[in-house]
């Protein structure tokens, strides 16, 4: 989906999506990151923490009542207002009943240029979670935290048959030329590793459009590339998206082939969980 500079706008376009979705079959639907709003950390400003709310608030109040009404489970990723002073990056769990079941707060936060969210967002402390719905039981992550199997494997573990990622990643123009393609593929990459790392469906929600940097020069600023996915246990694509077009995505998740590839490939079995202490160190010196 792409993004205006209305709040209440994207959050209608959203719920219509989400409707459309349903109409097709979903059952589980995530939405991207930050959906209510373009991607403001481009930017230092503190007019941008105008734009975060409590949760609950006027977005879960409008997604627990989707939710109830169509019978299925949402994941959506909000700018969380915990309390002044305190903001964080979450994700929010609705159960088909239009139970928020709870939330995840993005735990890896960025710092690099036009992704200043450490000036934002306060890293998560909820720990890595995975969370029982209607239809299976699911871990999300954000954006940042695709990078890290860390994140993905205490959220399996944890026993999440299905890895959400709502994102907000894109080239800035100037790089696209050069380095664009090994960006987007190192990308799909790490997360389709995590699937395969993990025997579990991962799926990952992206932004598209172009939305201008503070500066509005029409050369600068981030070009979303879309090409949202979903991959089996395997690490193979069911479905991936364009790089420009607004789309819908549906795949179906068998859970029977979270065993299977899990016996075939007993990655979770063969753990040596006495040997990984040096994982808690930044890193291994002498």
């Amino acid at each position: 989906m792409s993004c205006s500079r209305d709040p209440r706008e994207n959050l209608d376009k959203c719920l219509a999506r989400i409707e459309e979705a349903a109409a097709r079959g979903a059952e589980i639907v995530s939405t991207q990151e930050l959906f209510r709003s373009q991607y403001f950390c481009q930017s230092e400003d503190h007019e941008n923490f105008k734009l975060a709310e409590p949760i609950p608030g006027p977005s879960t109040d409008a997604l627990t009542r989707l939710a109830a009404a169509r019978g299925i489970v949402i994941v959506a990723s909000l700018f969380e207002r915990r309390a002044p002073g305190l903001y964080h990056n979450t994700a929010v769990v609705i159960d088909s009943d239009g139970t928020l079941l709870g939330k995840y707060r993005k735990m890896h936060i960025p710092d690099d240029p036009l992704y200043y969210e450490k000036f934002y967002f306060t890293p998560g402390d909820l720990g890595f979670r995975a969370f029982e719905t209607k239809y299976g039981k699911i871990g999300t992550l954000v954006c940042w935290d695709q990078w890290y199997p860390e994140g993905a494997r205490l959220t399996a573990l944890a026993g999440a048959q299905i890895l959400f990622y709502p994102t907000a990643i894109g080239w800035h123009p100037g790089e696209k030329a050069e380095y664009g393609e090994r960006q987007h593929s190192s990308w799909e990459t790490i997360q389709r590793s995590h699937a395969i790392a993990n025997g579990v469906y991962v799926a990952a929600a992206n932004r598209v459009g172009h939305e201008l940097g503070p500066d509005g020069n029409p050369e600068g600023g981030i070009q979303f590339w879309g090409q949202s996915f979903i991959s089996d246990p395997s690490g193979q694509l069911l479905v991936r998206g364009d790089v420009e077009r607004e789309e819908i995505l549906i795949a179906e998740c068998d859970f029977n082939h979270l065993d299977i590839q899990r016996t075939h490939w007993p990655f979770l079995r063969d753990r040596r969980i006495d040997a990984y202490t040096g994982i808690t160190k930044r890193y291994m010196d002498e």
